[in-house]
């Protein structure tokens, strides 16, 4: 299901106030844990995640790992008393799998639950659902179709210096990176798909929150630069 454009998987079990899904895998197997796509969103790009070392049982609430992007630095809290079976190692090397993929290779962690329980504490997705339809609204956050790389905010240029600084931060990314882009330029519209066209790459998403317009820009490999002149020429 989604909510507010952010994905929520159906047979998650849910601790929305520490931003954790949980999802069981039958009686006695280890739980799956990791993090909303709100949280991840909100967060941006992370490109930190440490895990705390430890063995034994963790308390319900304790942090298992930091987690860290430009704009947040928060604790990954264990959902319920358990033992930790795995930590997702490959966090470590590529953190962006939190945004990228956080109810799949994004996992953070698996544990045992104390006692052994049927089913975690917590609300199903469903049953969550309108609360944090309430706290991604109250937050502002935009769940997008896909986690950017970078972040580029022209507020007050005009789209021909935009799109000057828009093929300089492409030239410096990797093909199948993504930026995000928020305009408030009224022309933007117009030029953003024409720039689509003649530059090769492709826009994923666009979308307009007051006077501001937001375009999600996937560089492709056959990327090309359109504007010849460099910004504030």
């Amino acid at each position: 299901m989604e909510v507010e454009g952010c994905v929520l998987p159906d047979e998650a079990y849910v601790d929305l106030e520490n931003d954790v899904w949980i999802r069981t895998e039958g009686p006695g197997a280890p739980w799956t844990v990791g993090i909303l796509s709100s949280l991840a969103s909100l967060a941006g790009r992370f490109v930190s995640v440490r895990f705390r070392p430890g063995e034994g049982l963790w308390k319900r609430g304790q942090s298992l790992a930091t987690l860290e992007s430009f704009r947040f630095t928060g604790p990954f809290r264990v959902p319920v008393d358990a033992r930790v079976m795995a930590r997702n190692e490959a966090l470590a090397g590529r953190p962006k799998l939190l945004n990228d993929e956080p109810y799949a290779a994004g996992w953070v962690a698996r544990i045992l639950p104390e006692d052994g329980p049927e089913h975690p504490p917590y609300p199903r997705a469903a049953e969550v659902a309108e609360e944090l339809r309430w706290k991604i609204r109250a937050l502002r956050i935009h769940c997008y179709p896909a986690a950017p790389d970078l972040e580029l905010y022209e507020i007050g240029s005009e789209c021909s210096a935009t799109l000057s600084r828009l093929d300089e931060e492409i030239a410096r990314l990797e093909p199948r990176d993504v930026i995000l882009l928020v305009v408030d330029d009224p022309t933007a519209p117009i030029e953003l798909v024409r720039w689509e066209r003649q530059s090769g790459n492709r826009i994923l998403y666009q979308g307009r929150d007051g006077e501001l317009y937001q375009y999600l820009i996937r560089k492709e490999p056959a990327s090309r630069p359109v504007q010849k002149t460099s910004r504030g020429s």
